[in-house]
């Protein structure tokens, strides 16, 4: 005889088995109720039932007695309890279908003419673009079910067709898993959705990317966000409050700025809060047909400044001319393909690279003084093949700032413009130079500058573009920075603007070199025999004679300020062979630690937005 006993207290609230009943192992003899919840009781072994001891509605305590039963077979032929295994030949449960059939309806194969548009106007969906950017079944959804916050106005049914997700789809992946294991591929991804009223930031959507935002402040993750939208939504009319205010979402996302990269993609319209967005990214990647604005249309006319079109506000050659728009990619698939290429600056070093030969370089200053160059080859034959990204390619354009890598290993670069005003730095270039300094500390990228300027621009005008202020940018930035620095003068050395060049003092970075083609002073060399030899310039009695003096002192500064003088002085550590510029700098690289200053949280409280 076997006495299958309460395995706790509780009710009984079912007996489904009667006196004489033949069981197996996994049969359900009685059910009892505990704590709002129902315990099922199985018999454990094949048996017949011989007695019942209690019926419904009876209270039992642990370990009583609740059926009596008799073995139907000898212990040796009893069947094993087993689990059995759903192998999917059962019709499936109600709640897993409601389930399926729900997701479903989050997807883009739910909403055919919405993708269809998108496709006519020659863009994808942001679902297409997340799957595009992350590797492959990495990608795992925070949010999936979110609706927009207006069940007063609309039908439950309309809201979970027409606003999936919220209009926002967000949540963890990796990208570039193929380059770098799994802690140096996660990312964060944040995609508006502008096939659901029109890529607004709605209630829920915030409250979903505040959720997000979170995760990443805590794992320290990159984040990519497609930003395309019209801004805040005026119909939510679910949501508590007056004018919304106390959204959290944009101090949140501004407080990850220097945390981990942060990635923004615009294409098409990306107008008021979603532009804020945008504008507080590290990097921002826009397409041709992209629009950026903190106002759009709507907000415009209501201001009462006229009627204007989307196209009319921030378009693409105005955005990349003032410096709003970093990179400028044909579509979104170009975007998503040079997002991969900057995150992976920030992943880590890569293998598989080739070069250039190392010669190359030599030839590339020209033997006259007075000729321009395009500094892009000097960059271009220095650096890996195919591995350099230039930010901000049409503003500045005095400095020229890009990402590289020599040998693999993942640089910044900052480069005087000779093609513009000689290599003079401006007010831009000085601007755009700090930031990309910020954004190298940051994130522990070492930098390297290639030095070719007479130093900063000079007269009425260029004071009228606070000159003074801009260009002392440089000084405060560089004297914060932490990653090592190597300066290698190219050709002009002059004045300050070398000086900024070389993160303040040709002895303030870990390696000044020049190459042979290297002058230097205080100040260009003519204006330095003008102004510093007047006297004897102006005791000349003929033009000629005048001419003369001036080319032999300009002659004799040359060669006092000569690259070769300049080392035996050791104002600058050596002299080197163009050839020998790579090997010069990644021996250097390899004498400095990874990082140079340790840290829990943030190296810099932010990088700045300009």
């Amino acid at each position: 005889m076997n006495v299958i006993v309460s395995p706790l207290v509780g009710t009984v609230v079912a007996v489904k088995v009667r006196v004489g009943d033949t069981v197996d192992a996994d049969t359900e003899l009685v059910i009892i109720e505990s704590m709002k919840m129902e315990h099922p009781v199985h018999a454990g072994d094949s048996a017949v039932i011989s007695e019942l001891l209690v019926a419904v509605g009876d209270t039992v305590v642990d370990q009583q007695h609740l059926v009596v039963m008799s073995p139907s077979l000898s212990p040796s032929d009893q069947p094993k309890s087993k689990i059995v295994i759903d192998d999917g030949t059962k019709a499936q449960r109600e709640d897993l279908i409601g389930y399926q059939l729900r997701r479903q309806r989050t997807t883009d194969a739910a909403r055919p003419e919405a993708v269809s548009k998108r496709h006519e106007r020659g863009q994808r969906t942001v679902r297409e673009n997340i799957a595009d950017l992350c590797d492959a079944d990495s990608f795992i959804e925070y949010g999936t079910f979110a609706i927009a916050a207006q069940r007063q106005r609309r039908h439950i049914e309309e809201l979970i067709d027409r606003t999936p997700a919220d209009g926002l789809v967000s949540g963890l992946g990796t990208v570039n898993g193929a380059l770098f294991d799994h802690e140096h591929s996660r990312c964060a991804i944040v995609g508006y959705d502008y096939t659901v009223l029109a890529g607004t930031q709605g209630f829920i959507n915030h409250r979903k990317k505040d959720r997000l935002f979170d995760i990443v402040e805590r794992l320290r993750l990159p984040v990519v966000i497609f930003a395309e939208g019209g801004g805040g939504r005026p119909g939510d009319t679910d949501a508590p409050g007056v004018a919304g205010l106390d959204v959290m979402s944009f101090a949140t996302f501004a407080r990850l700025s220097g945390l981990a990269p942060t990635i923004g993609i615009a294409s098409g319209y990306c107008f008021a809060g979603n532009a804020a967005l945008l504008g507080c990214c590290d990097v921002i990647i826009a397409t041709e047909n992209s629009n950026i604005g903190m106002a759009g249309p709507a907000m415009i006319e209501g201001g009462g400044l006229g009627v204007v079109s989307p196209t009319d506000i921030g378009p693409i050659d105005v955005q990349s001319g003032n410096g709003v728009v970093d990179i400028r990619v044909a579509d979104e698939v170009a975007a998503v393909s040079i997002a991969k290429k900057y995150l992976a600056f920030f992943q880590g070093t890569t293998t598989g690279w080739s070069r250039y030969p190392d010669e190359s370089l030599r030839p590339l200053i020209p033997e006259q003084r007075s000729r321009i160059y395009d500094v892009h080859t000097v960059i271009t034959q220095l650096a890996d093949i195919e591995s350099v990204l230039e930010l901000r390619a049409e503003f500045g354009v005095g400095i020229i700032t890009a990402l590289a890598r020599i040998e693999g290993r993942p640089v910044g670069v900052i480069a005087n413009n000779p093609g513009h005003l000689g290599g003079a730095i401006d007010a831009d270039a000085a601007d755009k130079a700090s930031r990309f300094i910020q954004l190298c500390d940051a994130y522990d990228v070492p930098i390297i500058s290639l030095c070719d300027t007479p130093g900063f621009m000079v007269g009425p005008d260029a004071e009228c573009t606070a000159q003074v202020r801009h260009f002392s940018r440089m000084f405060v930035t560089a004297a914060s920075v932490t990653v090592p620095w190597l300066t290698v003068v190219l050709r002009k050395g002059y004045g300050l603007g070398a000086q900024a060049m070389a993160g303040g003092s040709f002895h303030s970075t870990e390696m000044i070199v020049s190459w042979p083609t290297g002058e230097f002073g205080g100040m260009g060399l003519e204006g330095a025999v003008r102004l510093g030899f007047k006297r004897e310039l102006d005791s000349t009695k003929t033009a000629d004679e005048r001419q003369h003096l001036e080319a032999k002192l300009i002659a004799d500064a040359y060669q006092r300020g000569s690259a070769l003088n300049m080392a035996s002085h050791v104002e600058i550590d050596d002299v080197i062979d163009p050839a020998d510029t790579r090997h010069r700098i990644l021996t250097t690289l390899n004498m400095c630690p990874p990082t140079l200053v340790f840290r829990g949280g943030k190296k810099r409280p932010m990088i700045d937005p300009w």
